[in-house]
């Protein structure tokens, strides 16, 4: 494993499609020991390079709504994210299936690779974009590889959420009010 992030560091995190930065934002560590937990706060600014494939968010110059704890572990092909609204509200849990994060001098890389779950704050849990992953793996946005990888760590985290096994439920009471931004 790489050096830890320090507390309170800057950290860019670039999304990274077929070899090219494709959009990239900032979030703050808020701790690095064994996983990297950041947080991206409502307004943080994005960029998108030019690029030969559109990002579906490339309309936007912020991230707006919401802010967003994150957890990622090295080799895993998700991150779970914590969301809570303009207001500080926690509203639910989110598993989004990505590479595995790369570390680099100043962040990370990651690609999403589209599959999605939505944690309720009940603790119940549904699919999300499943219906993307077909179109995605034919127009070449994901590899065959990169989808079967994703289908596998899908039915592993499934099978944590059906034995409410959450490796992240530490942070359960964390929230933008007590931690820092």
């Amino acid at each position: 494993m790489a050096e830890p992030y320090a507390a309170g560091a800057a950290l860019r995190v670039r999304e990274v499609l077929h070899g090219a930065e494709w959009a990239s934002w900032d979030e703050r560590v808020v701790s690095d020991d064994g996983v990297l937990v950041s947080v991206r706060a409502d307004g943080t600014p994005m960029a998108f390079p030019e690029h030969p494939v559109p990002h579906p968010w490339g309309h936007l110059d912020a991230w707006r709504g919401t802010t967003v704890l994150k957890m990622r572990r090295e080799g895993d092909w998700y991150s779970v994210w914590r969301f809570f609204d303009a207001d500080g509200a926690f509203v639910g849990w989110y598993v989004n299936f990505e590479t595995p994060v790369v570390r680099t001098d100043d962040g990370i890389e990651v690609n999403d690779l589209q599959l999605d779950i939505v944690i309720a704050p009940d603790g119940g849990w549904q699919w999300k974009d499943v219906q993307d992953l077909a179109p995605s793996l034919a127009s070449g946005r994901i590899t065959q590889d990169e989808l079967l990888a994703v289908l596998a760590e899908a039915d592993l985290v499934a099978g944590l959420l059906d034995r409410d096994e959450r490796w992240w439920a530490p942070w359960d009471g964390w929230t933008p009010q007590g931690g820092m931004i």
